[in-house]
């Protein structure tokens, strides 16, 4: 019999029948949606709430140059910001980053949008000149018609957070994927002790503070930590076929389980069916996976890693204000913005 206590958000839906004389047999009513259905929906929903004016500033065609113009620096972007939104409008953006995200990724991505407002008070107090600070200043931008049949995709993006999505043929491409966050530990205030990105930082120290003196010469590639992500914005991800660190298979079994813990962070910021293709990735890699470290292993300081195999790249980088300022990244050589898709589908469609 569940209790309350036992109940969280990966419970399948139940429904309650009855049997016989008032006897309740709990079965389960949970089908799982693939994740670009979802898409598809919330898109739709959110296009049919704007007015034109709106939609124009909404939509792009899918070739547009603008698909795969992404950043993470406070700026104008194309879109439409949330602050140009009805509240009702808002929900039904929420309701589209939400379908390309798990509870644990959307929550993120909320909160480091919050997290401006903190931002703007502890600039202000510097006394410092600062680009514009807002919660609202998040775009959402539709490329394309969403559709089961033909390529499209959508964007969520303003300061520290980019959220790529390209679906094709009932596939979903989630790459290039960021998160920042800066603060990266509030340090005072109503929200002190805030870490919207501890487990990312806080997996990787374990994993390189576990290592011993001759995997160490191997993992820590450099005594100083670089100043931001290698890849920046790049439109196709940087250091393809350059991996460095330690290879996974110089790891005992222990340190090889912290390090799928790692991964396991940032493949848990999507839905179930896009974290598995994240995860198969990984298990498809085996111990062709090389760890980095850039800076020092001691919380407080600067600090960069990074995860390599030769599908996939992981970034992590917190050097700036004091190393009190966190990038990351998961990138796909091939796959950002759905191009290995993308390529499969015209060539399935030239035949």
């Amino acid at each position: 019999m569940m209790d309350a206590g036992s109940f969280n958000m990966k419970t399948p839906v139940l429904r309650l029948l009855a049997i016989g004389a008032g006897a309740l047999l709990l079965t389960s009513a949970y089908t799982r949606i693939p994740s670009a259905g979802v898409m598809e929906t919330a898109a739709k929903n959110f296009l049919a709430g704007l007015n034109p004016e709106q939609r124009a500033k909404a939509t792009y065609k899918f070739e547009a140059d603008e698909r795969l113009d992404w950043h993470f620096i406070p700026k104008p972007r194309k879109g439409l910001p949330l602050k140009e939104m009805t509240p009702w409008q808002k929900h039904l953006a929420h309701a589209l980053l939400n379908a390309g995200l798990s509870q644990q990724g959307y929550m993120k991505a909320v909160t480091v949008m919050s997290l401006e407002d903190t931002l703007k008070t502890i600039e202000q107090a510097a006394g410092g000149q600062a680009p514009t600070r807002d919660p609202e200043l998040y775009y959402v931008t539709i490329f394309g018609e969403p559709s089961s049949t033909s390529p499209w995709g959508y964007s969520v993006e303003g300061h520290h957070v980019s959220q790529n999505f390209t679906v094709v043929g009932g596939k979903v491409q989630d790459t290039p994927s960021f998160y920042g966050a800066n603060p990266a530990e509030v340090k005072e205030g109503p929200r002190k002790g805030l870490r919207i990105l501890a487990a990312e930082e806080d997996s990787a120290r374990e994993l390189v503070t576990s290592l011993d003196a001759e995997q160490k010469k191997a993992a820590i590639i450099n005594d100083k930590a670089y100043k931001d992500i290698i890849t920046m914005n790049s439109r196709k991800a940087a250091l393809e076929g350059q991996p460095s660190g330690l290879l996974a298979s110089k790891m005992n079994a222990k340190q090889f389980a912290m390090l799928m813990t790692v991964l396991d962070v940032y493949s848990s910021n999507m839905p179930d069916q896009l974290a598995q293709a994240r995860m198969e990735m990984v298990k498809k890699a085996g111990k062709n996976i090389h760890f980095a470290w850039a800076g020092v292993t001691e919380r407080g300081g600067p600090h960069y890693y990074r995860i390599q195999s030769p599908t996939f790249l992981v970034e992590f980088d917190n050097t700036q204000n004091n190393a009190n300022h966190i990038h990351s990244v998961w990138r796909d050589f091939n796959g950002d913005f759905g191009m290995d898709l993308l390529k499969a589908h015209y060539q399935s469609s030239h035949n």
